[in-house]
């Protein structure tokens, strides 16, 4: 299968860099490899991304013990478990052959790995069949050393608005990391976007915004925004695990100089205490740009 579409190769083209860009492809296939099946079975957490009966894009964040996910072949991974039933992706991930992007993050290692592929639901929960699985290197991954498992978090209902209150609006200005997922051309990717907190800037209440850091120059996500502006962000209090997950549409401006992503909401879900993980404080990446 070839590891590009029109989107990535558009913007590829426009930063000059495809040459590069087929050669790291070269690290993208179907199977998944004994060294990744043993690094998902030892995470505690999987963000998962798609999109709901409507079509918006959302990223959901899986957890459980070491082991609730894995390899159950060369090409299929198996989750224990799923999306809280009052999760934006509940429904969609309880339906057959739905395209998903997943990456699995462990902040003690700043190692990650993501698969995209097609998901339906089984007894136990997930079954993922994978399309494409690659490891991506730890730039902007904030090490964090350890965790703890909450074993009854005190889980509120969500809280859904049309806009951020000032609250969540400082939530995002202090985060160091999210996660984004976008979707074109019948397949949905999940990627990482880390840096010194402020790195995301919250212009009003409806629109974010951030710069696009030197990566691994495949241009998954920016190659997906091209074709199709629908996307999905998960930002993740590591503390006390509330999350806020955001869906909307996302644009990229170019210069000369730098990258510049621009996000506008649609709807936020926020949910106090919604993961059991309880992080330890982060070393944040030396890759990460100092802020302006």
């Amino acid at each position: 299968m070839e590891p590009y579409h029109k989107g990535s190769r558009a913007v590829q083209d426009r930063v000059g860099v495809r040459a590069l860009a087929d050669h790291v492809g070269k690290s993208i296939g179907p199977g998944i490899r004994p060294v990744a099946a043993a690094f998902l079975e030892l995470q505690p957490m999987l963000v998962v991304g798609a999109a709901d009966a409507t079509g918006q894009v959302w990223a959901s964040l899986l957890t459980g013990a070491p082991g609730f996910v894995r390899a159950t072949g060369p090409n299929q991974v198996s989750v224990a478990g799923g999306p809280r039933p009052d999760d934006p992706l509940a429904a969609a991930l309880g339906t057959p052959d739905t395209p998903v992007g997943t990456i699995a993050l462990d902040p003690r290692t700043r190692r990650r790995m993501r698969l995209g592929g097609r998901a339906r639901p089984t007894e136990r929960g997930l079954a993922i069949e994978a399309e494409q699985v690659f490891s991506n290197c730890p730039k902007y991954l904030q090490k964090r050393e350890s965790y703890e498992f909450v074993p009854r978090p005190d889980v509120t209902a969500p809280r859904r608005s049309a806009g951020l209150s000032p609250a969540q609006q400082d939530f995002i200005r202090a985060s160091d990391t999210f996660f984004l997922a976008t979707a074109a051309e019948g397949h949905t990717d999940a990627s990482h976007r880390g840096g010194n907190p402020g790195f995301v800037q919250v212009t009003s209440p409806y629109e974010l915004m951030w710069q696009d850091y030197q990566g691994n120059s495949m241009f998954r996500t920016l190659g997906n925004l091209e074709a199709d502006p629908r996307a999905g962000l998960l930002l993740l209090d590591w503390t006390t695990g509330t999350t806020l997950q955001l869906t909307g549409t996302a644009r990229t401006e170019y210069t000369d100089e730098q990258r510049t992503t621009r996000f506008t909401l649609t709807e936020a879900v926020h949910t106090e205490s919604a993961s059991p993980l309880r992080w330890s404080t982060p070393e944040y990446s030396p890759a990460n740009p100092p802020l302006a």
